[in-house]
Order: C-alpha cells, then structure tokens, then sequence
C-alpha cells in the first residue's frame, strides 16, 4: 500500500500546526503527490521542529479529512470521525480506550466483539475498531436521537411549515453546540490513540 503523501497547502499546515498549535481549519485539498511523513520529519528536524510534532500535526490533519457531519433540515444531527491506525492496536491499548470512552462520554457503554472486530457503544453513541490491510481504523459516529425523534414528531403533528419553524428556533442554539461538542471529543480521542505518547486534556459529557 502507498504511503500517504501531502501537498503543498498540507505541508504548509501541518508545519503550522507543528509549530503554533492547530488554531485554524486545515485545507480540504486531494493528496496526490508531496511528501511522506519521514520526509516531512527530515525537513522539520532541520529547523527545530520535533518529529513527534510533525507526526502529531500529520494525524490531526487525516482525521479532520475523515470527519463527516449528518444533517436534517441544515441542523447537525450527527457526527462523525474515521481515523487509520496503520497499525494494530493491541488488547490494552483497546482496554485503556474504553476507559477513556467511559471517562470522556461519563457513560459505561457496552462493549463486544466479533473476530477481530470490536465496539463500544452506549446508545446512539458507537466507537468501532476494524481490521485494515495496514492495521486497525477506528471510527467515531453518533446521532442526536432526541433532535432526530422531535423532528419526526413535529412532522406528524405539526406539518411541516410549522416544524421547519420549531426546529431552527430549538436547534439553532443546541444542536451545533453538541455537534461541535462531540467532534472535539473525538478528534481528542482519536489524537490519543494514534499518537499514545502525548497527553490531551479530558473533555467529558453525557452522551
């Protein structure tokens, strides 16, 4: 399999968010050809920049790419992340993430297997770890069940014009709260995983 290479606007943000912190969004641009990570480490080792730094900056910007959002009447009622190992996470790093699911989410969830493929899940909230030819993915996905459930009813009851109006009252101010909340969550969780030796600070909630 092809080693993942960035372009020029992705060097330029990764270096960035290296150096500076990621204060900004990265660019959505194809990576068809650039530098490898080992490349971009050589480069940044001779200006001072660490290649755990590179490293790091390097995987934030894959899982902001994987990240997806669900939508209903132009309000988020899902979120979603995917990230590639490249590697194959061992049976205590799956147990310490699912202490970090119960710390982070403050629920217990449920967890299960079948083969090589395993999950936590605690309602609508599901965290997978899949086979991959490289290692293991992990995918982060939820959907607001209570936003999704009011929007069905209004339907029935109201009609539609008068639904369309509740919900952009009621969600305007909470639902981009809690997509936004969930996906720093998981872009944490994510970070954690693919990069063990660096610390992040805990942002829990119910799920």
């Amino acid at each position: 399999m092809a080693e993942r290479r960035y372009n020029d606007k992705e060097i330029a943000a990764i270096f960035r968010v290296a150096t500076e912190g990621p204060h900004g969004p990265y660019p959505d641009v194809p990576a068809e050809e650039g530098l490898t990570v080992a490349e971009l480490q050589a480069i940044g080792g001779e200006v001072g920049i660490s290649p755990e730094a590179v490293a790091r900056a390097a995987q934030a910007l894959d899982i902001r790419e994987a990240s997806a959002a669900r939508t209903l009447l132009g309000l988020p009622i899902g979120v979603a992340r995917t990230v590639n190992l490249n590697r194959r996470l061992s049976d205590h790093e799956w147990e310490r993430l699912v202490v970090r699911l119960r710390d982070v989410f403050n629920a217990r969830g449920r967890t299960g297997s079948d083969g090589s493929l395993r999950q936590w899940t605690n309602g609508n909230l599901q965290v997978l770890l899949e086979p991959t030819d490289t290692g293991h993915r992990l995918r982060f996905r939820t959907v607001h069940g209570g936003a999704r459930a009011s929007i069905g009813a209004g339907f029935a009851a109201l009609g539609v014009t008068a639904t369309v109006a509740i919900v952009n009252a009621l969600g305007a101010l909470r639902l981009p709260r809690w997509a936004r909340l969930r996906g720093r969550q998981m872009d944490a969780l994510a970070a954690e995983v693919a990069n063990p030796s660096a610390s992040h600070p805990r942002d829990g909630s119910p799920a």
